[in-house]
């Protein structure tokens, strides 16, 4: 019985060993892609970071993102820099399929990567930070002004800001160029003039290393080429490597979904909500999981985009104006302040001009509308319900009315709610008398006549 567990486990370790071999190679002679389609954001950079990190587990040869991007974040760009610099598996960035671009962050992430290749009919460039104003046509900065004396007068304090940012986006992209071997002077064009260039001008003046109709034919190309990863110098072998692609999960879904800047003001609103509407309404336990939920998502995401603060105040205040509109008579003028308050907050909640993370006009006021509509219903029949009269317990026995069972002028038995009470009353009653409850302590009621209207 012993050799048959024995032969049992060995054939196990036997299938297991030649299973992890076939994995090894396999996944040694892949090159894995990922895909990066539209605006730069947490959502992508968690993405790429990710990948990266499977590739370099998996034993990839190479690892290829396919771009395609009008921009993005710079906190998520320099996070995608950074992975791709820091991997120890070559990453090829090819701008793709003809009609793409890799704009503003995306240069960066293309001069970043061991190989940049485009293809036909691509461009790329106009990297200028857009925050500071440096779109083709945009005013230029504030210029100093000479005083009588000739001298320059101090720069405006923005003025200061918006140089340190270009020179700072010009500083990184130079170090990055100066890195790959590529064209440095034409990185800081493409920073402090908005340069773009197509594909074939890119390979031409040594922006890109080259260009590729598709993915074979740039695995064609790029065979024999020396890179350094990790520190290492590696010659690629790419010709003839299978393409495993690596989707987008569920993990970059959920994440570009809360961080969309139209959704931070209604995750704002449903916690708030659901958070009030449990207060007010003690043991539902739903409204408070799902406001609590929604609000520590929204929290997040403030905290990953480039939220302006004061747009987040006003948004907040806009809400409590909406709940109070129910409680005070203000004849609709804090409803209107809330959503006047809600509007502004969203209008400046992003602090970025970045194609893809702007608040949307249809999405501000359908939100607000809602919220209005939402909360001055919800808050109203809420306030109702705490003003309805007690109907059970010790407080429901105030205010109620019963009759006297005998004839008595300070204690007697009284009737009430069909029970029998020991009473007291400061003026002498009738037997059958109508009486109302004023008060209690302990089991005695004390009353006092009723009025026959009452009675």
């Amino acid at each position: 019985m012993k050799l048959y567990r024995i032969a049992f486990f060995a054939m196990l370790l036997i299938a297991s060993l030649a299973g992890h071999t076939a994995l090894t190679q396999s996944t040694s002679s892949t090159a894995v892609m990922l895909e990066l389609d539209g605006p730069i954001g947490p959502a992508g950079a968690d993405y790429i970071k990710r990948g990266l990190e499977r590739a370099s587990k998996s034993g990839a040869k190479l690892v290829i993102i396919r771009l395609d991007t009008p921009g993005g974040l710079d906190p998520s760009m320099r996070e995608i820099i950074q992975a791709i610099i820091a991997s120890p598996v070559p990453v090829a960035t090819y701008v793709a399929p003809s009609g793409a671009r890799a704009a503003s962050a995306g240069t960066f992430i293309l001069y970043a990567s061991h190989i940049a290749a485009m293809a036909p009919g691509t461009n790329l460039g106009a990297a200028t930070p857009v925050r500071i104003g440096g779109i083709p046509g945009a005013p230029e900065p504030p210029k100093p002004v000479k005083g009588k004396d000739g001298k320059d007068k101090k720069k405006p304090a923005s003025s200061t800001m918006e140089r340190k940012v270009l020179n700072d986006a010009i500083a990184y992209i130079r170090s990055l160029a100066q890195m790959r071997g590529r064209n440095v002077r034409w990185a800081e064009k493409a920073v402090r003039e908005a340069a773009s260039l197509p594909a074939k001008e890119a390979v031409a003046q040594n922006v890109v290393d080259l260009m590729a109709d598709n993915v074979t034919e740039l695995l064609r190309k790029i065979d024999g080429r020396k890179v350094v990863a990790g520190g290492i110098s590696i010659r690629l072998a790419t010709k003839g490597l299978g393409i495993k692609l690596i989707e987008p999960d569920w993990r970059y879904e959920f994440l570009a979904t809360i961080t969309n800047p139209n959704i931070l003001p209604i995750l704002m609103m449903l916690g708030v909500f659901g958070l009030f509407y449990e207060l007010l309404n003690p043991g539902f336990v739903l409204p408070g999981v799902i406001g609590g939920i929604c609000l520590l998502l929204g929290l997040y995401a403030s905290s990953v985009l480039p939220v302006n603060y004061a747009g987040m105040a006003l948004i907040l205040l806009g809400i409590m104006f909406m709940v109070a509109e129910a409680f005070v008579p203000s004849f609709g003028a804090l409803g209107i302040g809330g959503v006047v308050a809600f509007v502004a907050g969203s209008i400046m909640l992003i602090d970025t001009d970045v194609e893809g993370f702007q608040v949307s006009w249809p999405a501000i006021l359908s939100t607000a509308a809602f919220g209005a509509i939402a909360f001055g219903g919800v808050a109203t029949l809420a306030a109702k319900a705490h003003k309805r009269r007690v109907v059970s317990g010790r407080e429901e026995m105030i205010g109620s009315f019963g009759e006297t069972l005998e004839a008595f002028e300070k204690k007697g038995r009284v009737r009430v709610h069909s029970e029998l009470w020991q009473a007291q009353s400061d003026q002498p009653l009738q037997a059958g008398q109508a009486i109302r409850v004023t008060g209690m302590k302990g089991l005695t009621l004390f009353v006092e006549p009723a009025d026959k209207e009452a009675g």
